[in-house]
């Protein structure tokens, strides 16, 4: 059962939208006052909210600045009511966010339609992303749908890139948002000594190159492929669009996104405080999850020698020693640029520092 809040002050009114609602089998919540709305709202955690602009205190652009502040509540959908109709009113809680409005007085079914139709926008963007090509096409649709534009990434571009291929350098300035179609791509780092640092190895299903974006920074990694790979190019004004065009879409999105991040940064902080041991563990775990092949039971991936060292920041020579005592100690085998993992359990102890 959907849970839609209420948030009115004018007793009447807030009855009356509770108990039309209530017939139409939704589980009901009522705030008599906006402070009180912003806290149930962080407890209750509603599908929908339905709030009046003009309260005291603080009115309905406060309750939405509130809720929009804490990432638990920012994705709520948020219907305004508003006894005013002046377009500066709609403008000003369109760029806070609102989803839409009810002008008072208003009919049952304007209520209804209101809430359906919120309700199942909201429900288009909610599913888990998989990572597949085909699921990003279908988003770009139903956003561009949601967000009335048509032309949102259509004739989408992609280019194909050779084993060694550049995608971007470091210090180029990003125009475009990445997304692996197929193959496999790693960014990297120079340090003072000109070694290579592999910051990351993504695959097919992972986006690319969308923190320079958002913070109109130049790329301060090289992205380079490590096998033929293929990647969906999204223009900037396009994924721009994405992020702040229409809050369903936006949050759908950055949390396509932030599950890179997090675990991006997960991995950095391993490599800056575990062992050369701890590190190589976690970075064969790590690519074993990422590029396995189904032939061989999800435990076996290739990777070059030079890559893997770069990827968990050691000396080549030091990776390879490692790599032995990891044999004889019969947690993995290797053959040439194929590692198979043979004892994953005794691996995820390794790398628990």
């Amino acid at each position: 059962m959907k849970k839609i809040l209420i948030i009115e002050d004018n007793r009447e009114m807030r009855e009356n939208i509770a108990e039309i609602l209530e017939l139409a089998h939704y589980q009901i919540h009522t705030a008599n006052n906006s402070k009180k709305g912003v806290e149930m709202a962080k407890e209750v955690r509603p599908d929908l909210i339905i709030c009046d602009i003009m309260m005291p205190e603080l009115d309905g652009y406060g309750v939405l600045y509130m809720l929009g502040k804490n990432p638990d509540t920012a994705g709520i959908p948020f219907i305004f009511l508003t006894a005013k109709s002046e377009k500066e009113d709609f403008r000003k809680g369109m760029s806070l966010g609102a989803d839409d409005y009810l002008t008072k007085p208003f009919e049952e079914m304007e209520l209804m339609n209101a809430v359906e139709g919120r309700l199942k926008r909201s429900e288009q963007f909610k599913s888990k992303f998989s990572g597949s090509s085909e699921e990003l096409n279908q988003f770009l649709d139903e956003a561009g749908k949601a967000m009335e534009l048509e032309d949102l990434a259509k004739d989408r571009k992609s280019r194909k890139l050779k084993k060694k291929e550049v995608l971007f350098h470091e210090g180029d300035f990003p125009h475009s948002l990445f997304f692996i179609n197929s193959g496999r791509v790693k960014t990297s780092k120079m340090n003072e000594d000109g070694k290579e640092l592999v910051t990351e190895i993504l695959g097919t299903g992972e986006f690319l190159g969308f923190m320079p974006l958002l913070e109109e920074l130049e790329y301060n990694e090289t992205a380079t492929a490590i096998e033929e790979t293929e990647v969906a190019i999204i223009p900037k004004e396009d994924f721009i669009t994405l992020i702040v065009g229409n809050r369903d879409v936006a949050y759908k999105f950055i949390q396509m996104l932030s599950n890179n991040v997090l675990e991006k940064e997960t991995r950095l902080l391993r490599l800056a405080y575990g062992s050369v041991r701890e590190r190589v563990a976690e970075a064969l775990l790590t690519l074993r999850t990422r590029f396995k092949d189904n032939d061989t039971n999800g435990m076996s991936f290739q990777i070059s020698r030079d890559d893997l060292a770069g990827m968990v920041g050691t000396a080549t020579e030091s990776l390879i020693r490692t790599l032995s005592d990891f044999k004889e100690e019969k947690m993995i085998e290797s053959k040439g640029r194929t590692i198979t993992i043979i004892n994953p359990e005794k691996l995820l102890k390794v790398s628990r520092f």
